[in-house]
């Protein structure tokens, strides 16, 4: 909310006119033949795909995967010009950089026998140079750095999931890019939904982000944000926080999945046609009220919808263009919104809270809680431990785990009308700002099948690594919490993967009423 917390394959060929025309842009750039080639994609008879995550399963992993040293903010940075591409397809970087030279490994996410990560791509030695200051767009204080592009990346033979381009400066520091190989295809498929209009509205590079102003305040937050400039920190902080766990586990597990942002989905739903589940990851807050329209409509015909976090839809945006090309600019005028264009002659496009006026459409007709605030940090008490969810945790009628409940939750809100057959799963007693309440897990039920089930607190990814030592903001939870939420997670992603969850699994036993009869309203 507004006032937040601020937290190896080695180069093989490639073939046919992509290949060609790649090198050409590496010779463009003054980078040598030989080392621009990749991985070719595996034609044996018989043999996977290797577009698809299932052709990576096998694969060595890269332990080597994370970053050694930030250095300076302006050490290293880059900002690629498209937030995702499909197997095959160019995108542009655009690196500055103090160091003389420096590298790109492109890191795909995933299991790899526990290491994480494997390098599908290894650049040549690429000359650096610094680029000049970013410009501030006036009329929305929009930070744009407006960097040329220092070179192309072609994907052939890049499989589908969620990229790391690990920028490595020759003075010994690195930063990250985040990119999407997304699918085109996600028919019976669990689609990873990943946020990165989120994580641009957090960015802070430049001074400025949708929450703060170079001073701090909330007055001169941006109005509008691009991903024309790199990320803040690490380059990937809000993806490698609320969204790299999961994926990890996800992979893990050998589901078929499919990888988009929603962006993606803005633009086009296809890749939800026949799904057999969605997952929305730790931190989705930011939705144009296409995408939600969009995965509304999925959820009616049948395929599951997992919500892993909190704060979820809570925000309407606008996708407008910049100069690098069309959704490059996330729109938010928040508390500002009748200076916001579209008002009032467009309420349902005015971006403010989905739950205000105008055009007010509360985002738990979707995901069945309601955002209520923040901060916050409490145990995760379970109401229902025989709930199939809970399956093998052998969890307690008022077992709790502590700090799971953080930093941001939802809650069931009791007097409004459920989207389907709504149970509560866990009811979570805490107080914020000094005012008592309960954050809730929830999961419901449609009439076309699907199942919904929400998490009710932001900390549910990070906790699939708590304790481990691994990168974590653990928050003091501990390595039965991990246990817990693991396990958890698993069931859901195993039953929401066999297809619409009412066919196969009990039903919800509604008990709203009944668990709220002595709590607070």
């Amino acid at each position: 909310m507004d006032a937040r917390r601020r937290q190896e394959a080695s180069p093989g060929p490639g073939s046919g006119t992509a290949r060609r025309r790649f090198l050409g842009l590496c010779a463009g750039v003054g980078l040598g033949a030989a080392a621009c080639e990749r991985a070719a994609p595996d034609r044996r008879p018989g043999a996977p795909d290797s577009r698809l995550p299932e052709a990576e399963r096998e694969r060595p992993g890269t332990g080597d995967w994370r970053i050694g040293s930030l250095g300076a903010p302006d050490a290293i940075a880059g900002y690629a010009d498209r937030v995702s591409v499909t197997p095959g397809e160019e995108f542009g970087l655009s690196v500055s950089t103090t160091a003389a030279a420096f590298r790109i490994s492109a890191l795909r996410v995933g299991w790899y026998g526990g290491k994480q990560a494997r390098r599908v791509w290894y650049s040549p030695r690429i000359p650096g140079r610094a680029q000049p200051s970013p410009r501030i767009l006036a009329a929305t204080r929009t930070v744009r750095a407006g960097w040329p592009r220092t070179l192309t990346v072609d994907t052939t033979g890049w499989p589908e999931g969620a990229y790391l381009l690990r920028l490595e400066a020759e003075s010994g520091h690195q930063r990250y890019v985040p990119l999407i190989v997304r699918s085109t295809h996600g028919a019976g498929r669990t689609v990873l939904l990943h946020a990165p209009a989120t994580w641009q509205a957090y960015n802070r590079w430049g001074g400025l982000s949708l929450y703060a102003g170079s001073d701090g305040g909330y007055a001169g937050r941006s109005l509008a944000v691009t991903f024309d400039r790199p990320y803040d920190l690490n380059g990937a902080e809000k993806f490698l926080v609320y969204e790299w766990a999961a994926v990890v586990l996800a992979e893990r597990l050998g589901i078929p999945l499919a990888y988009t942002t929603g962006a993606d989905v803005h633009t086009d739903p296809g890749v939800l046609a026949g799904a057999a589940a969605v997952v929305c990851l730790g931190h989705d807050e930011y939705w144009t009220p296409e995408q939600r329209r969009h995965v509304t409509a999925a959820r009616d015909a049948g395929t599951n919808i997992a919500f892993l976090g909190a704060n979820t839809c809570f925000r309407r945006i606008r996708l407008e263009a910049s100069e690098t090309g069309p959704g490059r600019t996330v729109v938010c005028y928040k508390s500002s919104y009748t200076a916001d264009p579209c008002f009032p002659a467009r309420p349902a496009l005015v971006t403010t809270d989905f739950r205000a006026a105008p055009g007010a459409d509360p985002e738990s007709s979707l995901t069945g809680v309601l955002y209520e605030g923040y901060p916050v940090d409490a145990p995760y008490v379970v109401t229902a431990p025989d709930h199939w969810l809970y399956e093998g945790t052998k969890v307690r009628a008022g077992e709790g785990f502590g700090h799971l409940v953080g930093v941001e939750y939802d809650r069931v809100p009791p007097r409004t009308t459920a989207p389907g057959p709504l149970e509560i799963t866990a009811h979570s007693p805490l107080v914020c700002d000094g005012r008592p309440s309960h954050s809730d897990s929830a999961y419901y039920t449609v009439t076309g099948g699907a199942g919904v089930f929400a998490s009710g607190t932001m900390r549910w990814v990070e906790a699939l690594i708590a304790a481990t030592g691994d990168g974590s903001r653990h928050h003091g939870m501990d390595a039965a919490t991990r246990a817990f939420v693991t396990r958890t997670t698993e069931n859901l992603l195993r039953a929401f993967a066999e297809g619409p969850a009412a066919h196969h699994r009990p039903a919800p036993r509604p008990n709203t009423r009944q668990v709220y009869a002595t709590a607070p309203a």
